[in-house]
């Protein structure tokens, strides 16, 4: 990398998993692949002290069996974790349902080893939890989509391995009646680790994903559940009793297996399959159900990490230009503008992406986050195509 910074100064592509080279605009200039896939060692794994050191190329599926062997855990939901590199999951900052009472790996990444587009290497953060030591860089590369720097080593704290984990599926007839639920358990004395709302369409898609016979005509509320045996069933009982005065129309109690298969599917809604187009949008938590039903109307599928005010959504099929998609997105940001969030896309057809706006409209912050580029990557060599408007 110092050699190309010094010389030719071809644009640098790190590349992982590929789970999220579909991101952004097209690739257009020649330059690096810069693969980090063997870069697999365990550096280093005091695992009294539930931190772990090691290679950012490790696959997250091997690090979970990794730490699975001492009743360990990085509590992420990853999608395409057979895939999915450590360092990919943190420049892309991926999460899944368990976000909410479980936190993001910015929650975790405690130590960080990286390299700059000019080849220096440097570190940030430390293997003690409570490092607050200078700059957060560890914080700034999460989610930064291999544009600052390559990350090459990452130290984590963990979590113990739930004895029990249970997902509550409720059925609705209304999303409005979901919305009521929610307000409600706003204040519950349980705490779900999981709030996800679910139209009919993408219950279809994650019951069939699980491979599980579970009511899926009506909007879903799926609330999630971990601890003890004793703490599970404590929760199951509070939390039917918190929404009986909204008449559910079913609640079935997913556990075990079941529950492990289930917690797969909501996580791989995500990924990008055949559908015209996915997005991805934030607002305020309690605005969340207004763009479910926008976007249900709309004809699309849509899961929504409801308590965290994340909702992903997968066009219809009848959306087949690009000027259909960009007439949609503009009616679902529309509704999450209102409330101080945004619309942006996961992945659509190359030939779309010139006609719309793939990270949304602009946001106060990108000016910031400008200067901070052109700060740590002068020349604009790492993922120059991933820039905002």
């Amino acid at each position: 990398m110092g050699e190309n910074a010094s010389g030719a100064a071809r644009p640098i592509y790190p590349v992982g998993g590929r789970t999220a080279w579909h991101f952004g605009p097209p690739v257009t200039d020649p330059g690096i692949s810069l693969c980090t896939t063997s870069l697999t060692k365990t550096i280093d794994y005091p695992a009294r002290d539930m931190t772990i050191t090691v290679e950012a190329g490790i696959r997250c599926d091997e690090l979970a069996r990794l730490l699975e062997g001492e009743g360990q855990r990085l509590p992420i939901d990853v999608p395409q974790a057979h895939r999915a590199t450590l360092g990919g999951v943190a420049a892309a900052n991926a999460s899944g349902s368990r976000r909410f009472g479980l936190g993001t790996m910015r929650d975790y990444l405690i130590g960080v080893t990286a390299v700059d587009a000019s080849g220096r290497l440097f570190k940030a953060g430390g293997r003690v939890v409570k490092n607050v030591a200078g700059y957060d860089l560890c914080k700034m590369l999460v989610g930064s989509l291999g544009t600052l720097a390559v990350m090459t080593q990452l130290t984590l704290k963990l979590r113990p391995l739930p004895e029990t984990s249970v997902i509550l599926w409720m059925s609705f007839d209304h999303l409005a009646t979901i919305d009521e639920v929610l307000g409600r358990l706003v204040t519950s004395a349980a705490r779900p680790v999981a709030l996800d709302v679910l139209e009919s369409r993408a219950a279809t898609a994650i019951a069939g994903e699980a491979g599980l016979d579970l009511p899926c005509q009506r909007p879903i509320l799926c609330v999630g559940l971990e601890g003890s045996s004793r703490e599970t069933a404590w929760q199951i009982e509070t939390l039917k009793a918190e929404v009986a005065p909204s008449r559910p129309h079913q609640i079935e109690t997913v556990a075990d297996v079941a529950a492990t298969k289930l917690w797969f599917a909501l996580a791989e809604f995500q990924v990008p399959s055949d559908d015209p187009l996915t997005f991805k949008a934030n607002l305020l938590p309690s605005r969340t159900i207004g763009l479910i039903q926008n976007a249900e109307r709309a004809g699309c599928a849509v899961q929504a990490h409801a308590g965290s005010g994340i909702v992903i959504g997968q066009f219809p099929d009848s959306i087949t230009t690009a000027s259909a998609a960009a007439e949609l997105l503009a009616k679902l940001r529309a509704e999450a503008r209102k409330c101080r969030g945004n619309v942006a896309v996961v992945h659509c057809d190359d030939g779309w992406k010139s006609d719309l706006l793939l990270c949304g409209e602009p946001e106060p912050a990108w000016p910031l986050m400008h200067k901070l580029k052109r700060e740590l990557d002068p020349q604009n060599l790492l993922n120059p195509h991933l820039r905002f408007a």
